[in-house]
Order: structure tokens, then C-alpha cells, then sequence
């Protein structure tokens, strides 16, 4: 009397093929779905040049507190008193630009609220506080 091995007999087989074609088939039914939510012109239009033309998006500016307690504008070292003068001069450039205040976790605290300061005491109405994501 043989007794068989039930289970080499009906293992069921992975058909890996089948798999990757419906992958496939959803990766380009993704893109081709976020294609059309994305605002094209249709009909291509030549427009005309004008010195008064502004950018859509506004312009924004970094203004990074290192640890060490140094100021960086726009990737040029700034001492605090000349920050009032270079918000207002990106302010004369053009007037709705975003400034972005990027401070190092270790930096002193009271700097950092001087930069503020002196970015609002300039007319900076736009001003944003940069942060990392806090992961849960």
C-alpha cells in the first residue's frame, strides 16, 4: 500500500504573470487618470510680451538661522541689523514675495524671534515658518 503525499499533489501554483499585467494596468490607469486632472490648454496660445507682466506664483525668500546663531539670507550671511533693509529690498522688487524663516532646532531662541521681528517690522506680510513632518 503507497500513501501519497497530499500535499506536493495540490499545492496550489503562484502564477506571477497574471500578476504583473494587472500592475501594469493600474500604473497606467493611474497616470493616465492624473493627466486629465491636470489643468492643459488645448488650444496653444502665443502670448503677448509685456514689461508690467508678474509671476503667477509669488517668489519666496529663505531666511535661515544656523545653530551657531548666524543669519543667512538667500544663501549670503547677513548680520541682524542689515535684515530689515534686505526684506525691504525684495519687498521693492516685488510685493508679494513669501518669506520662508528656516531655523535650526539648537539655535537660540531669542534670535530667532529677532529675525522675526525684523522681518515684520520690514512689511513682510507673508511669513512662513519652515518645520519637518513629525512622524507618529
Amino acid at each position: 500500500m503507497k500513501l501519497r503525499n497530499l500535499r506536493s499533489e495540490h499545492q496550489p501554483k503562484l502564477m506571477i504573470i497574471p500578476m504583473i499585467d494587472i500592475i501594469f494596468f493600474l500604473l497606467v490607469f493611474f497616470i493616465m487618470s492624473t493627466l486629465y486632472m491636470v489643468d492643459q490648454q488645448i488650444i496653444p496660445v502665443n502670448l503677448p510680451q509685456a514689461a508690467s507682466a508678474q509671476s503667477e506664483r509669488p517668489r519666496s525668500v529663505a531666511v535661515i538661522v544656523t545653530k551657531d546663531g548666524r543669519i543667512m539670507f538667500d544663501q549670503e550671511d547677513v548680520p541682524l541689523e542689515l535684515v530689515k533693509k534686505r526684506v525691504q529690498m525684495e519687498l521693492g522688487k516685488q510685493n508679494d514675495v513669501v518669506f520662508v524663516l528656516r531655523s535650526d532646532k539648537m539655535a537660540e531662541y531669542g534670535k530667532v524671534v529677532a529675525v522675526l521681528d525684523e522681518l515684520k517690522l520690514a512689511g513682510a506680510h507673508r511669513v512662513a515658518i519652515a518645520t519637518e513632518r513629525k512622524d507618529k
